[in-house]
């Protein structure tokens, strides 16, 4: 399986493409910075330097095509503006979720953000600038004809993966670790009936393969 992962060089992304490139399949990252190249060659990706901020739909498409997947695992990041939340964090998903479309990838899995919706619509927060943003693009992959899953993960968490969730449609508040966040979307990418679903997960009690397994044979 190829997978390409916008924000290849978050956390998030780093620990999904050591998991793919440990078990044989091919992970490429997408970053803005060339240095960044060598920390994806070590956890075993390859990496496309492209800058979603300032990059056409044909320029994203074209490192997409041969991919079985994408992943946006992208982000402003803490500390940027709130206009950066909508540049990167809604029109760069969008923006990903066009080329996919056009390069033909089947498979797109959005890295989201637990309580999206629950944004306050007046506020100029920065904080609720982003759950606008987040639950803007969720809005627009969830109306695409692609096989979408949408994962929104509780507050992460640089703790070490426990190997175990609560995860489903409407989950209680709670944090993740990202290391786990990364095994979700693995096995989220390895279960075709996931697709057209959204889901919430924070830490629990439940192997995160049953979860996946469990949540995917619920409607």
């Amino acid at each position: 399986m190829r997978v390409v992962i916008a924000g290849g060089h978050g956390q998030i992304a780093l620990h999904l493409e050591r998991m793919l490139a440990a078990r044989g399949d091919e992970a490429v990252g997408i970053i803005r910075n060339p240095e960044h190249a060598s920390d994806l060659q070590k956890v075993g990706a390859a990496s496309v330097v492209l800058d979603l901020e300032n990059s056409t739909v044909d320029q994203v498409a074209d490192a997409l095509r041969g991919a079985d997947a994408v992943v946006f695992a992208a982000g402003a990041g803490p500390g940027s503006s709130a206009a950066r939340k909508e540049t990167v964090d809604r029109d760069g998903a969008i923006l990903l979720a066009d080329a996919a479309e056009a390069a033909g990838v089947p498979r797109y899995v959005m890295v989201s953000s637990y309580g999206a919706d629950t944004y306050d619509p007046n506020s100029t927060d920065v904080f609720q600038v982003y759950l606008r943003a987040k639950a803007e693009a969720d809005a627009d992959v969830r109306g695409r004809d692609l096989g979408w899953t949408i994962v929104r993960p509780g507050g992460l968490t640089n703790s070490p993966a426990s190997g175990t969730v609560t995860l489903g449609e409407s989950v209680g508040r709670g944090s993740i670790p990202r290391e786990d966040v990364a095994a979700v979307l693995l096995h989220v990418l390895d279960t075709p009936s996931t697709a057209t679903r959204q889901l919430e997960v924070v830490g629990g009690s439940t192997p995160i393969g049953d979860a996946v397994a469990e949540y995917s044979r619920t409607r």
